[in-house]
């Protein structure tokens, strides 16, 4: 059955030294940035999209990976994958305002800001997801209130990376030490459902209007289609070699795979489930010095950024031509990263 529990504050929420936080000034005006976390040299960073320049670097937990910017585009989120705690920074001056503790074993990593209200996290360690309420609560610095962190138990191992339905009721995770898809009720009715999907499902990413569930898997270089609620593979496509990870154009119409072995881009019709084109990135033979890893659109599904982990690089992609705009630096081992528009 599913495991649900409510952990107390006591345990779950750490404020900085300083005392509370301020909160954070407006952000309205500010530029485009890009936020990216460099798991080599336990790192946030962020980058002004308008002149490409690393504005900021600041030091972060150890081993960073996912990325989430809240809403109002005001803080970001941190999943510290080495560590145990989601930390939760500014957006305009990366100060950490916040680390929220998840407990024993934790390895947060996929991570999603949906509402000012709602964060979901994985937690691999514990094989498990947390749905962190109020992340953004300020507390006195002499009053600690419950924090309510709800925690759901996939009971799969490697429960990595984390798509939820824009109603709140539902999540999904790539289980990689499983090898399985993973549906969670949000709403504690039902006991979370797996199903196998190719080899090592990593990449995840939910269409636009929530009926598909885009899953690749980086050991057989495929990608499938799901039935989000039944989870019946629909579709099944062949990529590029190591489909690390998939997002789907914000207009719905493809979805591209991040093939780390090619250093580019399948790119799929969500219609046909076709390979149309392929986007490349980086060279087969550079591919290797580069890693692309992580991948995210623009807001306006214009652009296309690509983390290269080995060599500290994010690539900018112009979508419709296919063209590498830009390479910005950003910290050692940029991987997950997330965009302010």
């Amino acid at each position: 059955m599913q495991t649900r529990g409510v952990i107390a504050a006591v345990a779950a929420l750490a404020l900085v030294a300083s005392g509370t936080p301020a909160l954070a000034t407006e952000t309205d005006n500010a530029p485009a940035a890009l936020f990216v976390a460099g798991k080599r040299g336990n790192t946030l960073s962020k980058v002004d999209l308008t002149t490409g320049d690393e504005v900021l670097r600041v030091p972060s937990c150890v081993n960073p990976h996912e990325l989430a910017t809240s809403p109002d585009g005001k803080h970001v989120a941190l999943a510290c994958y080495g560590g145990t705690s989601v930390d939760i920074f500014t957006t305009d001056t990366l100060t950490k305002i916040r680390s929220i503790e998840l407990g024993e074993n934790a390895r947060p990593h996929g991570i999603v800001w949906l509402t000012a209200i709602d964060l979901y996290v994985t937690a691999e360690g514990r094989q498990s997801i947390f749905w962190v309420r109020d992340p953004l609560r300020l507390y006195p610095e002499t009053i600690r209130e419950e924090l309510s962190l709800l925690e759901f138990k996939t009971g799969k191992r490697g429960s990595h990376m984390l798509v939820v339905a824009p109603d709140t009721k539902t999540a999904w995770t790539t289980d990689l030490g499983d090898r399985t898809v993973t549906k969670i009720d949000l709403l504690g009715r039902y006991a979370p459902v797996s199903v196998a999907v190719g080899e090592e499902p990593e990449g995840i990413s939910l269409s636009p209007d929530g009926t598909t569930l885009w899953v690749s898997a980086r050991g057989s270089n495929q990608a499938f289609a799901l039935d989000p609620m039944t989870l019946e593979v629909r579709q099944t496509v062949a990529t590029g070699r190591f489909p690390l990870r998939i997002a789907v154009w914000p207009q719905g119409d493809v979805a591209i795979t991040s093939d780390l072995q090619d250093g580019a881009l399948s790119v799929i019709d969500t219609q046909t489930a076709k390979v149309i084109r392929t986007i490349p990135v980086s060279s087969p033979v550079e591919a290797q010095a580069r890693f692309q890893v992580t991948i995210l659109w623009s807001k306006d599904g214009n652009r296309i950024y690509v983390a290269e982990t080995a060599s500290d690089t994010v690539a900018e992609v112009d979508f419709a031509s296919g063209v590498v705009l830009r390479r910005f630096n950003a910290g050692e081992g940029g991987d997950g990263m997330a965009i302010l528009p």
